[in-house]
């Protein structure tokens, strides 16, 4: 790492570190309680099959309920966020204790933090036995003739994985392999972040079947689930292809020269450390072996317990846990890099450390949507007004434009809430109606849904996932968003195109 004070290189101004970043947008947060109304929805129950034929029901917003809170005289409210408040409010210096300790084991945010934090003790105690750099430096060398292939092909694995089956947070568990694999090839960090978190997300954009957003979205909007499928599979094809070329453009040049890197310093004591342990054995062995086998056995078997039984956040990182013991066991019995029983302990303490930054800050990123009131359309929030607002901004314009403000509103709206399902049920019973005032089909408000849900999780600093990944890369996010802003803009400018495209064809 770069001394303390070392002068930025290259003429770069140093961005924020990403705790001041979500600070400065809390304080944000905190003025607007007092400018803008808080307001509420009624909800009422939505019935749907889903991707799997089973009927499931969804509480969602009713459009047509929504209410300023007002005072006793009839002005509206606005309920100011205090310093510090008490009970079940969150004050400005709140935000990340609140964040914390918001949401339960399935999500945002404390189930997420733990889930960080498993997943990068289980996986310290794989790396700690050496498996990960034996089995490196045995596929460099290996396939040194075919190294141009490794970006684009787990570019397309991963986000065939995003688009079947929703793959989002376990992308975190795989970048902790191919993150030091991205480096031993002549790559940085970031290249194994592209090819993993960012891959599963312009698949998970672009799904023709996901079952976590394009199956629930199009429920709640009473369009035939997993109807359009023809549309959304060219969709994936071309923006997986664009992807995957854009990824395999910057992974060139940052082979070339390193310096090329967004974080070239953190690149480089990566790569020193990396190199540094690779070296101590660089003879693969048979308990190498077992451990990356144990390792490629429990990411089968969470594969399939996600796309058959719906395995989510806990499931998930049980089994990380126990492939982690197993990998301590076998690095124990063969004595891989001299392990004792204690290290393994020690192994997951250090591992679930090198997280616990991401851990906080999907915490605290949490705290700015509990600033605003929460995302609870039954109680009177900033985030309810807002969400009402850009409805009636959006049934004023004609087809195209309409469209296409959807589209926008959902990429901003992906920023308080990160969860496809939960953003579906908040703003598709708004969106579906409002596309009919518009002149536009239903299946389009999906679509900018989907396209604004997906790839905005590239760069919001809120996503847990990206939190995560980018921690397993040693990657600030004001860092990442450097080079992850390039990127979302192009698929953007993209979107916009297939989103205008689908209104003149009348998609249904």
């Amino acid at each position: 790492m770069a001394a303390a004070g070392e002068a930025p290189s290259r003429g770069r101004t140093r961005v924020p570190d990403t705790y001041v970043i979500i600070f400065f947008v809390v304080v944000a947060a905190a003025l607007l309680t007092w400018i803008v109304p808080a307001g509420s929805f009624e909800t009422s129950s939505v019935t749907y099959v889903d991707a799997a034929g089973t009927e499931r029901t969804r509480e969602v917003l009713d459009p047509g309920s929504f209410r300023l809170q007002r005072d006793a005289e009839g002005h509206p409210v606005r309920r100011g966020a205090p310093l510090f408040a008490p009970g079940d409010r969150t004050g400005l210096f709140n935000y990340a204790f609140e964040g914390l300790v918001s949401g339960d084991k399935f999500g945002a945010a404390i189930g997420v933090a733990m889930f960080i934090l498993v997943i990068g003790g289980a996986f310290g105690i794989v790396l700690r036995t050496g498996a990960v750099e034996a089995g490196i430096l045995a596929v460099i060398r290996r396939t040194s003739r075919t190294r141009g292939l490794f970006v684009p092909v787990m570019f397309v694995l991963f986000s065939l994985g995003g688009a079947v089956f929703g793959m989002g947070e376990e992308a975190i568990a795989f970048a902790m392999i191919l993150v030091p694999l991205s480096i031993g090839l002549g790559y940085d960090a970031a290249v194994g972040v592209l090819i993993t978190y960012v891959a599963t997300q312009v698949g998970f954009a672009t799904s023709w079947m996901n079952p976590f957003s394009v199956a629930i979205a199009q429920g709640i909007a009473d369009v035939p689930v997993l109807s359009g499928a023809a549309f959304r599979v060219v969709m994936w094809t071309f923006f997986t292809l664009l992807g995957a070329g854009w990824t395999a453009g910057y992974a060139r040049r940052v082979r070339r020269d390193p310096r090329r890197s967004i974080g070239w310093r953190e690149h480089d004591a990566f790569r020193e450390e990396f190199e540094a342990g690779a070296l101590r054995d660089t003879h693969f062995v048979f308990g190498h072996a077992l451990v990356l086998l144990s390792v490629l056995a429990v990411v089968v078997w969470v594969i399939w317990g996600v796309s058959t039984r719906g395995w989510y956040i806990p499931e998930i990182a049980s089994q990380f846990f126990v492939m982690g013991i197993a990998a301590g066991a076998i690095g124990v019995a063969f004595r891989l890099e001299g392990m004792r029983l204690n290290d393994v302990a020690a192994s997951f303490r250090g591992g679930a450390r090198e997280l616990l930054d991401a851990a906080l800050i999907v915490g605290m990123a949490k705290g700015i949507v509990l600033v605003l009131g929460g995302d609870d359309p039954t109680r009177p929030t900033v985030l309810n007004t807002m969400l009402h607002e850009a409805g009636i901004l959006v049934s004023d314009l004609p087809g195209a434009a309409a469209a296409w403000l959807m589209l926008v509103f959902q990429s901003v709206f992906n920023f308080f809430v990160v969860s496809g399902s939960g953003q579906a049920a908040l703003t598709m019973p708004l969106m579906a109606p409002l596309s009919d005032i518009a002149g536009v089909t239903r299946q389009v408000s999906v679509l900018a849904f989907q396209l604004g849900d997906g790839f905005t999780n590239i760069v919001v600093p809120t996503s847990g996932a990206l939190i995560g990944t980018l921690g397993v890369a040693r990657l600030d996010w004001g860092t990442w968003v450097r080079l992850g802003i390039r990127l979302f803009l192009l698929l953007f400018l993209f979107a916009t195109l297939f989103v205008i495209a689908a209104v003149a064809l009348g998609y249904r």
